[in-house]
């Protein structure tokens, strides 16, 4: 096993052992953010009202199980848009890795370069590594659900769950 798996391994599992619990509760306002996506563009919260939001953040690209969540999302992806339900995958990777990581799996959602201000706003930042959590956030900027607990081959469902909307 390449030395790069071992400690995104222990990373991961690490940031397992460090999570905890969101501070941001059901019913709150989701923090607005200004963060760079993928291709170097500026992507606000603020400009998604009227649009639900799944903010998906994630340890980092190309780890095995952020890999497999993410190409999970990309299978199911129809699903989520059939319900205009915008994805934006989150972590600390620069913008040429979320761009890397994008194309060599044709994900179908935009990946955001997450600062650390965000990261503590959404509680999403861990010791080792940042947390695997996924807020969802209304037309309104309300958060309806939190999932701390994320099933990493059926997030797309979890999300459709959270959402309240039934296939």
């Amino acid at each position: 096993m390449p030395i790069k798996n071992i400690f995104q391994n222990i990373a991961y599992v690490l940031s397992i052992f460090s999570s905890t619990q969101a501070k941001l509760h059901i019913g709150q306002k989701a923090p607005d953010f200004v963060l760079i996506d993928d291709h170097g563009k500026q992507r606000s919260l603020s400009l998604c009202k009227g649009k639900k939001v799944a903010l998906v953040f994630y340890p980092a690209d190309g780890s095995p199980y952020c890999t497999k969540q993410a190409k999970a999302i990309k299978n199911d992806f129809e699903k989520l848009a059939k319900h205009d339900i915008v994805v934006f995958g989150l972590s600390q990777d620069s913008t040429a890795k979320h761009k890397a990581f994008k194309e060599k799996y044709s994900l179908p959602f935009d990946l955001l370069t997450a600062s650390k201000p965000v990261l503590n706003d959404y509680c999403a930042g861990g010791w080792i590594a940042n947390k695997r959590i996924t807020f969802l956030v209304d037309e309104k900027g309300v958060i309806v659900d939190i999932i701390n607990h994320v099933n990493i081959q059926k997030h797309a469902q979890q999300i459709l769950d959270g959402f309240g909307i039934k296939l």
